[in-house]
């Protein structure tokens, strides 16, 4: 299970006119703890934001799930509720979660908000959908992934197949 934290930058940003203007954004982190989330912002940020920036706030977030679509750049919080029946107590109880989705607008959020739980076990209701104001969900990539996504494989590397078949003539 993520631990997401939100992470809120300050920085200075050039709008169209060419004037510098004060902007805070926030943005969703997966660590293990502030101190990662701190450490992992910092890095993020230091790829996409021009100059000086300055985190100004990090906290837990209460997010279960985080479901990105493509065609999409604006993150909407859905609340969900169903309720669990109690082992050997005979009593229902209400679990709350929230789920963060990029859809285009309201209307759009709560058909993928039912599209990408319909393998829940329990029926559930979604309660409640707003615009949120998380700018990018950073998730979270292993050393492994993160060293390796974007190499290419040098010009003198040769498909296995083909070393194989070279050793086996």
């Amino acid at each position: 299970m993520n631990t997401w934290f939100t992470c809120k930058i300050k920085y200075q940003k050039i709008d169209e006119k060419g004037k510098a203007k004060n902007v805070s954004e926030m943005y969703l982190v997966d660590a293990v703890s502030f101190t990662e989330a701190e450490r992992r912002i910092y890095e993020k940020m230091e790829s996409l934001i021009q100059g000086e920036f300055y985190v100004t706030g990090i906290a837990k977030a209460k997010i279960s799930d985080v479901f990105n679509y493509e065609d999409s750049y604006l993150w909407h919080r859905c609340k969900m509720v169903y309720t669990l029946e109690e082992e050997g107590k005979g009593a229902e109880k209400k679990i709350t979660n929230y789920v963060l989705l990029t859809a285009p607008n309201v209307k759009e959020a709560y058909d993928r908000m039912y599209q990408s739980l319909n393998n829940m076990l329990v029926d559930f209701r979604v309660t409640e959908i707003v615009e949120s104001p998380i700018v990018e969900v950073f998730p979270y990539e292993s050393p492994e992934e993160e060293d390796t996504k974007f190499q290419e494989a040098p010009d003198n590397y040769r498909p296995l197949s083909e070393v194989n078949e070279d050793q086996s003539v």
